[in-house]
Formats: structure tokens, C-alpha cells, sequence
């Protein structure tokens, strides 16, 4: 019988997810998430609400994804699920709140949303918190 085992991932795909992850997770929360919480009651009075939901309940969410889920990635935890909120929020963004940008006013998050996206689809490589001995990919 024939077993066929999944080929050695090279160590330099592993260190590219992790600059990924880092740069990727630094640049949302320095850009974004940071300044929610350190000038919170500023950013009540200037959050779009897309969905009507108060500015209160509208800037939660956000803090979330651009301050819990970069932390979350750039430590290789949950790093798939802590994508998730980040592609939301940056496509309610991108389509519902700010339809009207070019593709050069809004390259931001669209760069943002590729390295994201690209991150939930091939998981945090090995290079990880609690990624154990084999580093088995998550």
C-alpha cells in the first residue's frame, strides 16, 4: 500500500507568512486600531454607521478586527478565524461606506484586504505561538 505524505514546506514560504502576518497585523493596528482606542470618544463623533446601528455599536466591531485580530495574526493564533472579521469590516468599507473611491484613494485597504485574505486562505505557517515540535499547519 501506498501512502503519500504532503511534501516539506521550504522554511522560506514559512518566514514570508510570518513577515506577512507581522507586517500585515503592525500596519492595520498601528494605522487603525490604535488610534480607535486612544481617541475613542473622537472617533464616536466620525464612524460611518452603514447599518444604523449607532456609532457606539459601529466602532466596536471595528476595534475587534484592527486591534483583537492583528494581535491574534501576528502571534499565529486563530490566525484563519482572525482574518475573517478584519475582511469583513474592511469590505464593508471598501463597498458600503466608500463606494466612490478610485482604486488609488482607497489602494489601502484593498492592499489590506489581499494580505488578509491571502492569510485566511494559507494559514499562519509554522513559524507560530504553540505551533508544537512538527509545526503542523493550522
Amino acid at each position: 500500500m501506498r501512502t503519500f505524505t504532503q511534501p516539506a514546506v521550504p522554511p522560506r514560504i514559512d518566514a514570508g507568512l510570518l513577515f506577512l502576518r507581522l507586517a500585515g497585523g503592525a500596519l492595520l493596528l498601528y494605522v487603525h486600531g490604535l488610534p480607535k482606542i486612544l481617541h475613542f470618544s473622537t472617533e464616536l463623533t466620525r464612524i460611518e454607521d452603514p447599518f444604523g446601528w449607532g456609532p457606539y455599536m459601529s466602532l466596536l466591531p471595528a476595534i475587534f478586527a484592527e486591534v483583537v485580530c492583528p494581535l491574534l495574526i501576528m502571534l499565529g493564533v486563530a490566525t484563519r478565524l482572525a482574518c475573517l472579521p478584519i475582511i469583513a469590516v474592511l469590505l464593508v468599507a471598501m463597498v458600503a461606506v466608500h463606494p466612490d473611491w478610485t482604486v488609488a484613494e482607497g489602494q489601502f485597504g484593498w492592499l489590506l484586504l489581499t494580505i488578509f485574505t491571502t492569510l485566511a486562505i494559507s494559514g499562519p505557517g509554522r513559524w507560530r505561538i504553540g505551533a508544537g515540535p512538527t509545526g503542523a499547519r493550522t
